[in-house]
């Protein structure tokens, strides 16, 4: 079978259980280093030394690497931990990324939510073609592989359920947001207020925050400014858009509409500054939606 036409030919489904397997390897390693890892300083994104990396971090990450290489030679590797990238050499312009630890700060933290470890593989016509999300506490997997329509919940005793999304109305849903209401523009504010029963401010892994979108505990999940990188953004967003979720934005023009935009996937990382609110589409028609 044909990788998303990129004239490799593997089986999808292969491609998929080595992704999965790739993602509880990654959380046994990282598990296996809750007591005894060990945590460094590094650079954040704004070149300030005020993040951090731990052991569990760089096992991970070798722990993709290594399986990756093996297993897909010749496709490309966007990795967070030391700059990994590793260029695409077979033509196909495959890439995948790893986050090897999502949620560094809670792991070292202890916390028992929101520690997660993510993989994608994206190509280069601007497409998803495979993602998959680890819990590193609950050891659940969210994903989707290669030609697959579906998205799922795999459990740590590998129960598989297809996620769906049943809507209902905004005003009866909880709305989720990764900072205080007063980081947000003045849209954002007054959506949070008009447009949602409550709201609910959670931090730690984007991917294990945005689960819970994906498993309709809330109706709508909002992003302040921040820096986007391919590890964080391309796995979150693969399985965010196949979902039946699309991003808006404010529009730079200022109003009361947001506005639809693409968000593909990406090779490095920039500064995003204007904020994100994900809906369902068929939640659309309750906001006011710029086309």
């Amino acid at each position: 079978m044909d990788v998303n036409g990129s004239g490799k030919m593997l089986n999808n489904h292969a491609v998929g259980i080595i992704m999965k397997e790739l993602v509880r390897r990654a959380v046994v390693a990282i598990r296996n280093q809750r007591q005894i890892f060990e945590v460094q300083a590094k650079q954040g994104y704004g070149g300030q030394m005020d993040d951090m990396v731990t052991s569990a971090d760089k096992i991970a990450q070798e722990v993709y690497v290594r399986s990756i290489c093996e297993c897909f030679p010749g496709w490309g590797i966007i990795g967070e931990e030391d700059a990994l990238i590793v260029p695409c050499t077979d033509g196909s312009g495959l890439f995948f990324t790893v986050d090897p630890l999502d949620g560094t700060k809670a792991f070292v933290r202890r916390q028992s939510h929101g520690i997660g470890t993510m993989i994608s593989l994206s190509n280069d016509q601007g497409e998803f073609v495979a993602a998959y999300v680890g819990d590193i506490n609950t050891e659940e997997i969210y994903g989707f592989r290669p030609g697959s329509e579906k998205v799922h919940r795999i459990t740590e005793f590998n129960n598989n359920e297809h996620l769906h999304i049943t809507t209902k109305p905004l005003t009866t849903q909880y709305i989720l947001l990764r900072e205080p209401e007063r980081k947000y523009s003045e849209l954002s504010q007054n959506t949070i207020l008009s447009g949602f029963r409550n709201q609910i401010v959670d931090g730690g892994s984007i991917g294990i925050w945005l689960a819970r979108l994906w498993k309709g505990e809330v109706g709508a999940a909002l992003l302040a400014p921040s820096w986007e990188t391919p590890w964080d953004s391309n796995p979150v967003t693969a399985i965010t858009k196949k979902l039946g979720f699309i991003y808006l934005r404010p529009s730079p023009m200022g109003g009361t509409a947001w506005i639809p935009f693409h968000h593909g996937p990406l090779k490095e990382k920039f500064r995003r500054d204007y904020d994100v609110l994900i809906i369902h589409r068929d939640n659309a028609n309750q906001l006011e939606i710029s086309r």
